[in-house]
């Protein structure tokens, strides 16, 4: 109503994004609730009505935005993925019981990210995109700072607007590093700090650094993408790492992101000499029909149907893929992409996938996830599924070799309780 005073609950996670909106919402006459998550939140923000609570006490984060009155919700900052076994429930978690288990069996982020929001909703909150209380963060067209990408950085950021999309229905991540026309490392269930932290040990010489700078972080949404709670974001520590990383640029979709700290961002961006860019997506999206692949089982133990399904999702992702890069496999946890390899070899995929989980999955004992991987690990069998061990995931899904073929891995499989499936026929090979 006029003259009402308007109240935004912010749920906050780490970052600095929690305090830039509510310094906005405060300067613009508003006033904020903070509901800050223990654990998550790092910044201090004691200087604004805040309440911190625990991942699971619900009640008390829905009684917090309601004694506030606040109306308006914006969820912010980073998080990571809780673990349910280490989690202090409150009442209002088991009352919430239903929609909280629906959350959880979510496969992705998307799915996971779209529940919460219909759950705040159904409380009686509206939930808003940040930039819809802070208009400010929003990235238009063009430079940030003082330098500009050249004519092959803006082919290199269309090829990664044309990926990202690309890859969109499988819920993959909202990033990739293009170099030269080559797809370098994509987003999977990691953050983008983390994607850009592993290019950068991947690209460390023996005789010290990274080499010359090249390749451009392109970063947009994904497809159908919850904008309201998982708008992608860059700020000073995305300059700091793509320059350790030894890229030439940042790019994002112009009016599909945010920028963070923004002056900061530009002083570190134009100090390193690195350019940030809000860039239009021109292309266009195709569609890829999904090989059809028939599994077959190896040896004693056998894959689920869940399993079944998530090496399907692979090998369909993969296909995806193949028109920007061949890829040696990708490992999948109940329809959620873990990790894609590019370039790193399939040994190191399925080590780092090991660090990565699924919503509310950390230190449950049942195994899950499935590393789909090409025929050329045929060779090397063995090693994979040694790794495929020692990261404890369920099983090993081979496209386009037979089963006569990859026999040589069947003791070591059941030796480590390992399925090991194969898609023998081309319409599967990646």
């Amino acid at each position: 109503m006029p003259g009402s005073l308007r109240v935004v609950g912010i749920v906050a996670g780490g970052g600095s994004l929690p305090r830039e909106i509510a310094e906005h919402v405060r300067a613009s006459g508003g006033t904020v609730h903070i509901v800050s998550i223990i654990g998550e939140a790092d910044r201090d923000l004691s200087d604004f009505p805040l309440t911190r609570v625990g991942w699971a006490q619900i009640g008390g984060m829905v009684r917090a935005l309601r004694n506030a009155g606040a109306t308006e919700l914006v969820i912010v900052g980073s998080v990571r993925r809780p673990d349910l076994s280490a989690i202090k429930p409150d009442l209002g978690f088991f009352l919430n019981l239903p929609a909280i288990a629906r959350v959880v069996r979510s496969t992705g982020d998307d799915s996971v990210l779209s529940r919460v929001v219909r759950f705040f909703e159904s409380k009686g909150f509206k939930v808003v995109s940040p930039v819809d209380v802070a208009p400010s963060l929003l990235v238009e067209e063009g430079a940030l700072g003082a330098l500009h990408a050249d004519a092959h950085e803006m082919v290199d950021i269309a090829r990664g607007f044309d990926v990202v999309r690309a890859l969109g229905p499988f819920d993959v991540g909202q990033a990739v590093v293009v170099t030269d026309g080559r797809i370098e490392a994509i987003e999977g269930a990691e953050n983008t700090d983390a994607m850009l932290a592993r290019l950068a040990l991947q690209r460390h010489r023996p005789e010290g650094g990274v080499g010359p700078r090249r390749g451009v972080l392109v970063k947009r949404p994904k497809p159908r993408q919850e904008m309201r709670v998982d708008m992608p974001a860059i700020g000073p520590g995305t300059v700091e790492r793509a320059l350790a990383a030894s890229l030439r640029g940042i790019a994002v979709l112009a009016k599909g992101a945010i920028a963070l700290e923004r002056g900061e961002l530009i002083r570190s961006a134009d100090a390193g000499g690195l350019f940030v860019k809000g860039a239009v997506d021109r292309g266009i999206a195709v569609a890829s029909a999904a090989p059809k692949v028939s599994f077959v089982r190896l040896g004693r133990v056998s894959a689920s149907p869940r399993q079944i399904a998530d090496a399907t999702r692979g090998a369909a992702l993969l296909s995806a893929l193949r028109p920007f890069r061949m890829s040696g496999g990708t490992v999948i946890d109940r329809g959620h992409v873990l990790a894609i390899e590019c370039g790193e070899g399939i040994a190191s995929l399925i080590a780092r996938s090991g660090s990565l989980h699924q919503w509310g999955r950390r230190h449950w004992g049942r195994r899950a996830a499935v590393a789909v991987v090409s025929g050329a690990v045929a060779a090397d069998l063995n090693s994979v599924i040694s790794a495929a061990a020692a990261a404890h995931l369920a099983g090993i899904a081979v496209l386009g070799r037979s089963a006569d073929e990859l026999a040589h891995g069947v003791a070591l499989a059941d030796r480590h309780r390992l399925f090991l499936i194969a898609a023998p026929h081309p319409g599967g090979s990646a």
